[in-house]
């Protein structure tokens, strides 16, 4: 069965706010403010929790800012080492939750894609996938989503499985 000419294929899909990051210094660009030792062990506590529940990304995109990497690093060591980290633009500050759908409709083929990114955009992201696009969420730095999507179609239909905050671990 298809939907606007899509294959109808459920994917799996982390959503994975980066961690607490330092504050930019003098002439300092956006992109290049580091995770904080604190946002690491915070992340990683959770990290460690979520793998212990069987989270096991199969791609893991990431914004190219350096505080999203590294948080894409850190999950990549923590819940799948096995698994591909692919750079994406349309995960970075001020992208669309459209263009980041589009972006990770490319790897429908893989049954669990983390992306890591930043907010707004994990939340708009979240209420699009959700079909309720003004839907208010508090997304915590080094927090995750799981919301399973129905298909690779254009206007997906996800469904809230959970969500986990660092604060949990």
């Amino acid at each position: 069965m298809t939907q606007y000419g899509v294959e109808a294929v459920g994917v799996e899909i982390l959503l994975l706010r980066h961690g607490i990051a330092e504050d930019a210094r003098p002439g300092q660009p956006d992109a290049d403010r580091a995770l904080t030792r604190e946002g690491k062990q915070k992340l990683r506590a959770l990290l460690r929790r979520l793998a212990k529940a069987d989270v096991r990304p199969s791609l893991i995109l990431t914004s190219p800012f350096l505080r999203a990497r590294q948080t894409a690093e850190i999950a990549h060591e923590v819940l799948a080492p096995e698994a591909m980290i692919v750079p994406a633009r349309a995960l970075s500050p001020g992208s669309s939750a459209q263009e980041a759908w589009e972006e990770i409709r490319l790897y429908s083929n893989q049954p669990s894609v983390l992306c890591a990114s930043h907010e707004p955009l994990c939340s708009e992201l979240a209420g699009f996938l959700l079909g309720a696009p003004g839907l208010s969420i508090d997304f915590k730095k080094g927090a995750m989503i799981r919301i399973d999507a129905d298909s690779a179609a254009l206007r997906p239909r996800g469904t809230l499985k959970w969500m986990a905050v660092p604060k949990f671990a």
